[in-house]
């Protein structure tokens, strides 16, 4: 397998090279040359397999030519045994033909381990195999640092350095960041938004200079390698309701569209998917480019569900590309429109094509509090706000008839004020972060500039 940039001017690389380089040289990001599928006899054969069993063969045509098949299938269970319940991604039903995916029962209670606790083992396998060393950069709007971190934390080929919106996420999630004693961790908090986190680690590695000397790599989902590993819970979930004899709806709360790229990943593979409902919350550009076909950049509000408060969201890039028949010409002339105005509009055919496989809604706080609550009245079972608001859009946009299953995206004890708020009840943290709240904090300080990055970038490493 090998991967093309989505603007079209950056080397062809196969997957390895791909994991190093995170973003693609020219700014696109890698998408693969041609989609491998898997037909329907063999998505029926893999029903009532292991977790394990059914990413190795949904990963596998994405590593082939790079990685042994078993040594990715020995990577595969070694990443999965660090997480709480053998099943991985266990179901639950809720009733009425919904279901719950439950993500985040890896080591930082969010559905980023699933991903990135392959990743971080990836990394170390490649850079062992080269001889190298590695600084993960890494923006975060919440959950992708912590597990990100937690990939990386005492590995001997990579430092990390996370930047993380100060203020604007939960005491929990910057408390699993910043507590991490390990001497290759170096979180970074930013006098900004997630965007302009994110916006300082693109131009980071858009800095041929700086990327070289500092031997920069990502984590975030502009890296395939954090893509793939995704698509798997989609089919466990769909072969354990039905298909692929029945068509099953997805609903996935989403911000970055990462999770949600994951699930059309899992659609080009084969997997029957009768839609794929987004759900925003008040920073709702998924949701209004989804069904107007208006990209717009807009002020970022701070939500209950702090992980989702996103204005710009860098994965939307690789369905572009699609929509526009891979003409990485017209993708490049679209966002650099959007970098200049911070809006524009797609012709109406690609509208069309967007209303075909995708629904969209946006969920307000007060809407995600009343779902808490009923899904704890009617079901007994405790959700985290990004979860709900899933499964608002889930209810509101569910087709007449068919499974749906709303991705449950983190533990509801990382958001204990606001699910305690909607519900009267207070999660608990696990035992093994029981003290999590009296462990001494390590962070940074800085502006939202370049150079303040660039200076830690470039000072030494302890």
């Amino acid at each position: 397998m090998k991967y093309v940039s989505t603007r079209g001017r950056a080397p062809v690389l196969p997957f390895d090279d791909v994991l190093l380089a995170g973003l693609a040289v020219d700014g696109g990001l890698y998408v693969p040359e041609a989609w491998p599928t898997l037909d329907t006899a063999r998505l029926r054969s893999l029903a009532g397999r292991s977790y394990v069993e059914v990413a190795t063969e949904v990963v596998w045509p994405f590593v082939e030519g790079a990685l042994d098949r078993d040594l990715l299938a020995s990577l595969l269970a070694d990443a999965y045994a660090t997480f709480d319940v053998p099943e991985v991604c266990p179901l639950v039903d809720l009733g009425g033909g919904t279901w719950l995916l439950e993500l985040f029962h890896g080591p930082t209670l969010a559905f980023k381990d699933v991903a990135l606790q392959v990743v971080g083992r990836l990394f170390d396998h490649v850079l062992a195999e080269r001889g190298e060393r590695r600084t993960i950069l890494v923006a975060t709007s919440g959950d992708t640092g912590s597990a990100a971190i937690e990939a990386c934390r005492g590995r001997e080929a990579l430092d990390i350095v996370v930047l993380f919106p100060a203020g604007r996420i939960s005491e929990v999630q910057r408390r699993q960041m910043t507590t991490v004693p390990d001497a290759n961790v170096h979180c970074l908090a930013v006098d900004g938004t997630f965007d302009d986190c994110q916006a300082l680690v693109k131009a980071c590695f858009a800095d041929a200079a700086l990327r070289a000397t500092a031997g920069l790599s990502a984590m975030n989902s502009i890296n395939w390698g954090r893509v793939v590993p995704q698509a798997a819970y989609y089919v466990t979930a769909a072969l354990a309701v039905g298909a692929p004899d029945r068509p099953v709806a997805f609903a996935v709360p989403s911000g970055n569209f990462g999770n949600v790229l994951a699930g059309d990943v899992a659609r080009r593979l084969g997997l029957p998917m009768e839609r794929l409902v987004v759900g925003t919350n008040r920073n709702d550009t998924l949701a209004r480019f989804l069904t107007t076909g208006v990209l717009e950049r807009r002020e970022v509000h701070a939500t209950t569900s702090p992980a989702m408060d996103v204005s710009v969201p860098s994965n939307l890039e690789r369905l572009l590309f699609e929509l526009l028949g891979r003409d990485a010409a017209a993708l490049d002339d679209l966002m650099a429109r959007f970098s200049a105005a911070g809006r524009v509009e797609v012709p109406p055919a690609v509208l069309e094509a967007v209303r075909t496989g995708f629904d969209a809604t946006r969920v307000d706080d007060d809407e995600v509090a009343e779902t808490m609550a009923a899904t704890l009245e009617r079901s007994g079972v405790v959700v985290d706000p990004h979860t709900a608001v899933g499964l608002a859009a889930a209810r509101r946009c569910r087709p007449d008839d068919g499974p749906v299953v709303a991705l449950s995206t983190a533990a509801p004890s990382k958001f204990p004020d606001a699910v305690e708020a909607a519900t009267g009840v207070r999660p608990p943290l696990p035992a093994r972060l029981a003290d999590l709240l009296h462990r001494p904090e390590r962070a940074t300080p800085v502006p939202a500039e370049l150079a303040a990055v660039r200076a830690v970038l470039e000072s030494p490493r302890p």
